[in-house]
């Protein structure tokens, strides 16, 4: 069996998911996780699927003929057996340029690994303006020090007027 993981990007319409889980179930393949959206008008994600391996060219092939989808097919590799922890941070504040940028230059500065990333802009309630939210599963060693993590992740929260919840 193979592990593989496919993008996806096309003009959101009604069907897409089931002609897609079809395909991977005709081909004998069991669905392992997703991630999909919609943004722009276009439908958004990646797929993570197992096959026999022999199945795995077919899949593409099927795939690539689904009309008004670009699709990539990327080979898996097996996870790292390590010795770490999951961490979620929420993050919450008034929308401007570089949060992201100011909380990820965070992380790599720590040698530290995001897990999923999810974010969006709403209108804030009472004030013209937008709240910028994330949720960040971080991935962390079991003996790393929090606290210097935590001082840096509220030096930015001050700076950016974001607020960043451990859970």
């Amino acid at each position: 069996m193979e592990s593989v993981i496919f993008t996806l990007i096309g003009k959101d319409k009604p069907g897409i998911m089931e002609a897609i889980s079809r395909t991977v179930r005709q081909l004998e393949g069991n669905w392992l996780s997703s991630n999909f959206a919609h943004m722009a008008g276009l439908f958004t994600g990646f797929v993570q699927v197992q096959l026999p391996k022999d199945n795995v060219q077919p899949l593409l092939t099927k795939l690539d003929a689904m009309p008004e989808l670009n699709i990539r097919l990327v080979q898996g590799d097996a996870p790292a057996e390590t010795q770490t922890q999951q961490v979620n941070l929420e993050i919450m504040g008034n929308d401007k340029p570089g949060i992201v940028q100011e909380l990820t230059r965070v992380l790599h500065q720590f040698n530290l690994n995001i897990i999923k990333f999810q974010s969006h802009c709403e209108p804030a309630p009472n004030w013209g303006g937008n709240l910028f939210k994330a949720n960040v599963v971080i991935e962390i060693p079991q003996d790393f020090d929090t606290d210097p993590l935590s001082d840096a992740l509220e030096q930015i929260a001050n700076d950016l007027i974001v607020d960043i919840d451990w859970e």
